[in-house]
C-alpha cells in the first residue's frame, strides 16, 4: 500500500492554517487551532522551514509564515519537504535508497514512467486545490487502458 506519513498530512494542515490569516502564527497558536499536538506542530514546521516552504521570524511578533501563496504549492513539494523524493521503490532514478539486486534485476528502470506518472499528479494539485476541495480533472484513460481495464 503506498501511503503517505502522518506528518505530511499534518503538515497540509499546518500550512493551509498559516495561510488562513496571512499574519505570523506562532506554533503553539498553530496546534491550539488545528488540534495537533504542539511538538509535532514545532516538528513540521521546523521541517517546512528547511524545505523552503515556511520561514520563521525570531523575537516578540515572531512565529512563521508562508513562503509562497497556496496556490504556488503543489502537494507534491510539502511531501518531499516532509517524506523526501517521491520514489516508490528502491531503483527508481533520483531516488537515494540501494537495492542489493540492482545488477540482476530485470524491471530495473521499468518503474521510472509509475513513479513519473504519480509525480505530475502530485505537482498537479495544489494546497489550494486541497483547501477548496476543488481536484484538477485528470485525463481520460487512453482507448487501450480501457480495454486493460475491461478485460480484468
Amino acid at each position: 500500500m503506498l501511503r503517505l506519513s502522518k506528518l505530511t498530512d499534518y503538515a497540509v494542515v499546518v500550512l493551509v492554517r498559516l495561510a488562513g490569516t496571512g499574519d505570523v502564527q506562532t506554533s503553539p497558536g498553530i496546534a491550539a487551532a488545528t488540534g495537533i499536538p504542539e511538538p509535532t506542530v514545532a516538528k513540521v514546521l521546523k521541517t517546512l522551514t528547511l524545505g523552503d516552504l515556511v520561514s520563521s521570524q525570531r523575537g516578540a511578533r515572531g512565529g512563521y509564515r508562508l513562503n509562497r501563496a497556496l496556490e504556488d504549492i503543489p502537494i507534491a513539494d510539502v511531501i518531499a519537504a516532509i517524506d523526501g523524493p517521491i520514489a516508490l521503490t528502491a531503483c527508481v532514478d533520483g531516488s537515494s535508497l540501494g537495492c542489493e539486486s540492482q545488477g540482476l534485476c530485470a524491471m530495473r528502470g521499468r518503474w521510472d514512467p509509475v513513479n513519473d506518472a504519480i509525480r505530475r499528479a502530485l505537482t498537479a494539485i495544489t494546497l489550494a486545490d486541497m483547501q477548496k476541495g476543488l481536484l484538477p480533472a485528470f485525463r481520460t484513460p487512453s482507448p487501450a487502458a480501457r480495454l486493460l481495464s475491461a478485460a480484468e
